[in-house]
């Protein structure tokens, strides 16, 4: 079946040159007593926010010195149709970034910034999906202050096809439902999953036709990247969801190595002690490790989901070394949101860390951190790059059935596209691994003795 079409719509090369501000001057202010930002609009997609280097006002060129990638927009085929507009009362797409001095931020529910200038940049994005188009790139002048000097803000505006794989649960993941995929209208089956526990005297469960002898023999070394920390009576442990081909053929698996324990004293999964997960794939007879999840409960004025996921590289041994870090950031556990993998230079939103708040639009750390010295740091721009996926994930109580967009260039096998579906699977079921412990889980995610119990 063909991708699904889809526009990556970014804004990059960010800079500013502001005059040097005179006594008299109350609209602009020298780039030595304070920072800039801005915030780019596009109609009702969330608004996104950057941070906007200075560069020297005699600079003419600005490559040097600017991030590549402020904010970026995917758009689905549903949201070109609905951005094009048939109506002739919709006003013309444009995009609309207002500049700002100071820091970002409220402050007793003030914006702290003072607004320098605002910047529309025409959008024509009916020839986006089969060609890249550049809308802008270069300087735009901004604000004035009282003697008639002016700022100027650099920037660079494209769009670009990004076509995606997009598959859909038919069900929650521990119900052990079919995966379909999606082309517009038409919806077909892929794969099939397997909900299912780990436990120590056995996995029958688990095991599948040629691999069930690996799984067996692999369950040694799944659990030595699980924590030895004290087990305590509040804790989630031994979930495990397989994903098959047609064919019944086992492709990816998503295993819980680390149980989801409550801290001490507490009845929630602490950042400081999470769950993880093991992304599993198939290799050489046996199941090799491909990414690790990390997830727990963050504390706050709303409860967040908070994720780390790393690739793993595999080394000549066979055995992974220390992973990756690609992604870090917090979903809602209210109102749910999407676990992002995008690789591009993009250095993120929430706060110095690359973490996004709980609701807004998740944001990958800026550069792949590693968890050991192991001499890979580039390794994961071999292979990934720009946009890898997404998942939809539901709230807390909410019927879940993730949607997976993967792009085009990241799927080369039947196996690639399982992967990030296993990836997804773990992620909404650490929704319910990291539910307080005061809370009961629904009745397919609990042993047997759990329920005697």
């Amino acid at each position: 079946m063909d991708p699904c079409p889809f526009v990556r719509l970014t804004i990059g090369n960010l800079a500013l040159k502001i005059p040097v501000a005179s006594k008299a001057a109350r609209s602009v202010v020298h780039p030595s007593s304070s920072p800039c930002f801005c915030k780019i609009k596009l109609n009702n997609f969330p608004v996104q926010s950057a941070q906007v280097p200075f560069i020297p006002h005699e600079n003419h060129s600005p490559d040097s010195q600017i991030q590549p990638i402020a904010a970026t927009f995917h758009l689905s085929k549903a949201d070109l149709d609905k951005l094009a507009g048939k109506s002739i009362f919709v006003k013309k797409l444009c995009l609309k970034i207002s500049i700002y001095t100071g820091r970002s931020g409220t402050t007793c529910g003030v914006n702290s910034g003072r607004l320098l200038g605002k910047v529309s940049v025409p959008l024509s994005l009916s020839g986006a999906v089969a060609k890249a188009t550049v809308f802008h790139n270069g300087w735009i002048t901004v604000g004035k202050d009282a003697k008639g000097a002016s700022a100027q803000f650099h920037l660079n505006v494209k769009a670009e096809p990004d076509p995606r794989f997009v598959f859909r649960f038919d069900g929650e993941p521990e119900c052990s439902p079919q995966v379909f995929q999606i082309q517009g209208n038409i919806s077909q089956p892929v794969f099939t999953c397997k909900f299912s526990f780990r436990n120590n005297s056995g996995d029958r469960n688990q095991r599948s036709r040629s691999l069930q002898s690996e799984v067996g023999s692999s369950r040694g070394w799944l659990s030595s990247f699980g924590s030895e920390r004290e087990r305590s009576g509040k804790e989630r442990k031994g979930w495990s969801i397989t994903v098959h081909d047609l064919s019944g053929s086992p492709v990816a698996a998503a295993s819980m190595v680390t149980p989801f324990v409550a801290s001490p004293g507490s009845d929630r999964v602490s950042c400081s002690n999470p769950g993880s997960w093991l992304i599993l794939r198939p290799g050489d007879g046996t199941w090799k490790p491909w990414g690790k999840l990390e997830a727990w409960r963050e504390r706050g004025g709303s409860d967040g989901l908070g994720y780390r996921f790393e690739l793993m590289p595999e080394t000549n041994g066979g055995m992974s070394a220390g992973g990756i870090v690609i992604a870090e950031s917090t979903l809602s556990l209210t109102k749910g949101g999407k676990f992002v993998l995008d690789l591009s230079s993009r250095c993120g939103g929430g706060g110095s860390n690359g973490r996004a708040t709980p609701g807004s639009a998740t944001s990958p750390v800026c550069s792949p951190r590693g968890s050991g010295d192991y001499g890979y740091g580039l390794w994961p721009y071999c292979m990934y790059r720009g946009f890898v996926m997404s998942a939809s994930i539901e709230g807390e109580g909410r019927c879940s059935k993730p949607t997976v967009e993967v792009s085009v260039p990241h799927v080369n096998c039947t196996e690639d596209a399982a992967a990030f579906v296993a990836l997804a699977a773990a992620v909404d079921l650490s929704v319910d691994a990291c539910r307080l412990f005061s809370q009961r889980l629904r009745k397919e995610l609990c042993q047997q003795m759990d329920l005697l119990g």
